[in-house]
């Protein structure tokens, strides 16, 4: 029943999501040519918020605990699971303050209106997953970039997304260089709960009547501990607040 009341209600949807992306465009081009890398992230965020706004239509909603552990005045790496795309977006605006950058995968640079301009122009980095040595000096440049501004860098370490919520195995080499590179950040680990649930018909019709739940654990400061240490303790904490 659920599948078939979504059909029309998620035409709407994708209409007005579809709407706002084409309607930043432009607005995030003359922000950042214009009036620079403030303007443009305020024009991301503002984004964000309308494409969060768009999801109530499917009865979702975001809830993230915790956003005051959060440290200030120092960069942050966010290590998180990953389950769809509504992960990317609830971040960027929730997590606004801390001018988050993404490791994305290569083909989201190109085709996607205001999306792939934020990617290619926002501070974030793509990698091609078929090419690991490109990938290091990419994400060795993001985590130069976040420990000289204070910004934060966003990575989901299992690779690619979930698509019933089960956590899979973290790999360890980005989020190594990461740390390496911004010696004096902290890794913040998020778990997030039923994103997946937005996409669990595929891309059309939409899930509806989510809440998707964003923990924040405890930040741990990357000059305390060994990588080993950091990374067993960073899977740990993400994966006992997934729902089963």
């Amino acid at each position: 029943m659920e599948k078939l009341i979504s059909y029309p209600i998620s035409v709407i949807y994708y209409l007005c999501f579809g709407l706002f992306l084409v309607i930043f465009h432009p607005i995030q081009w003359i922000c950042l040519n214009v009036f620079g890398y403030q303007a443009h992230k305020k024009s991301v965020d503002y984004l964000n918020f309308f494409l969060v706004k768009c999801t109530n239509l499917l009865g979702t909603w975001f809830v993230f605990r915790n956003i005051n552990k959060i440290p200030k005045g120092a960069p942050i790496i966010f290590v998180a699971n990953h389950q769809s795309m509504y992960d990317i977006i609830g971040m960027i605006w929730y997590l606004r303050k801390f001018h988050a950058k993404f490791v994305s995968k290569k083909e989201l640079g190109r085709g996607i209106p205001s999306v792939s301009f934020n990617l290619r122009h926002g501070g974030s980095v793509l990698i091609d997953r078929k090419d690991p040595k490109q990938a290091i000096p990419t994400i060795k440049g993001l985590s130069e970039y976040i420990e000289k501004h204070n910004r934060s860098a966003v990575i989901f370490p299992e690779g690619t997304r979930s698509k019933d919520g089960k956590p899979k195995e973290f790999a360890q080499s980005g989020l190594k260089i990461l740390c390496k590179y911004a010696p004096s950040a902290y890794v913040v680990p998020i778990s997030i709960n039923n994103s997946w649930k937005m996409v669990k018909f595929g891309a059309f019709p939409m899930g509806l009547g989510n809440r998707l739940e964003f923990i924040i654990h405890e930040p741990m400061a990357v000059a305390d501990f060994s990588f080993e240490d950091l990374i067993e303790k960073t899977e740990q904490a993400v994966v006992q607040s997934l729902h089963k």
